[in-house]
């Protein structure tokens, strides 16, 4: 079997403008690769009303148990300005050892590596005792409504069994080897609209300013103390990311008062908690200033923990092998896919460095994609021992 090399596949697929949710042909051109490896694969197009239709792939080769299956996206966010980049951020280059372009760092070089690593653990093991798979999705960084989560659920109703995943994200802040994630907050998005009376701004007994409401609700949310955080989690935190009144006049006092916010959550609450809070101190306000309002939420994902286990601990001692660092456990930073396949199976997170994830210049050094290539090797070898 010819080597896979996981520089080359990288530039090839950071070539495809695949920025959420478009495809670009990025999909296919994978799953190309993969049968030539072996294995069978399913490109899965998800359509719902109100968001575009994304392709997804999931592939596997074996039909043994244990089923371990990687993870990752091959939608990228935008390139923001072009004339900013020092290269066309489609046209991979590499520079005082660093491979630049768009997806390098999120997630299309962590892709390449685990293929590679794939393709050089079944020349060597032609028989091994279970199957590998991937699932890969293209609506990582959009919506999050037609990719893993719809996989998900596809896998579910087929009864394809899954042992333990690896999701590739940048899971590193510095240096490769630093961090491994068990875990990720939830995070939930509310928005809050106050309705009031217009009027002029000389008589406010003749009106009703939601402003003056709405300062004092954001204000209450912002001082809940909703936990000290645990052993694993950083405490809840609320952020208010938008106030919005749509005035023209200095002289008029509003009708409406907009705004918007996010909690990030622990597993000491769920989403139906945090809203049961929110809602007792939204009715309690609304009560005496004697006005209209609307919530609405969106809950992105609950909080979740994997539990370490003797593969956890296995893939820790691996990376400490080939970084020198022992990679501390931990649910910090955003939410992954991770939030939807553990409700299949148990999993962590490990990639690249994700320092310049989505800026300008994205890059991934190329000593740490040959690196991450050795861990995942590694840790498919040390899997099916």
């Amino acid at each position: 079997m010819k080597k896979l090399n996981e520089l080359q596949l990288a530039k090839e697929l950071i070539k495809f403008p695949s920025i959420t949710p478009v495809d670009a042909g990025v999909i296919k051109f994978l799953e190309r690769k993969l049968k030539k490896l072996g294995f069978r694969t399913k490109i899965l197009e998800f359509k719902e009303k109100g968001f575009h239709p994304v392709k997804n792939l999931y592939a596997r080769i074996g039909t043994k148990s244990p089923n371990f299956c990687y993870a990752g996206h091959l939608d990228v966010v935008p390139p923001g300005n072009v004339k900013d980049w020092t290269i066309n951020p489609f046209k991979p280059s590499v520079k005082k050892g660093y491979l630049i372009g768009r997806g390098a760092n999120d997630m299309k070089s962590s892709i390449a590596a685990f293929v590679s690593a794939a393709n050089t653990f079944l020349s060597i093991s032609k028989k091994f005792d279970g199957s590998i798979s991937l699932l890969i999705t293209g609506d990582e960084e959009g919506d999050a409504i037609n990719g893993t989560k719809k996989v998900v659920q596809y896998l579910k109703k087929r009864k394809e069994k899954i042992n333990f995943c690896l999701v590739g994200e940048p899971t590193n802040p510095n240096v490769l080897g630093e961090m491994i994630k068990i875990g990720r907050r939830g995070s939930l998005t509310g928005k809050l609209t106050i309705y009031g009376q217009q009027g002029h701004v000389a008589y406010p007994q003749r009106a009703n300013n939601p402003s003056t409401i709405i300062v004092k609700i954001l204000k209450e949310f912002k001082d809940i103390k909703f936990d000290k955080g645990t052993k694993n989690f950083q405490p809840t935190n609320l952020e208010v990311t938008r106030i919005n009144i749509n005035n023209t006049a200095d002289n008029v006092i509003p009708s409406i008062a907009e705004a918007t916010f996010n909690i990030r959550f622990n597993n000491k609450h769920s989403s139906k908690s945090i809203k049961k809070k929110l809602n007792e101190i939204l009715k309690k306000i609304n009560k005496k200033q004697k006005s209209k309002f609307k919530i609405e939420y969106r809950v992105s994902g609950e909080a979740f923990l994997t539990k370490p286990s003797q593969t956890t601990f296995m893939i820790q001692n691996i990376i400490k092998k080939i970084t020198k660092i022992k990679p501390k456990l931990s649910t910090t930073g955003g939410t992954s896919d991770l939030r939807f396949i553990k409700a299949i199976c148990p999993g962590l997170e490990f990639g690249l460095v994700g320092k310049n994830m989505h800026k300008v210049d994205e890059s991934v050094s190329l000593k740490d994609l040959k690196n991450l290539t050795k861990i995942y090797f590694s840790i498919l070898k040390s899997y099916f021992k």
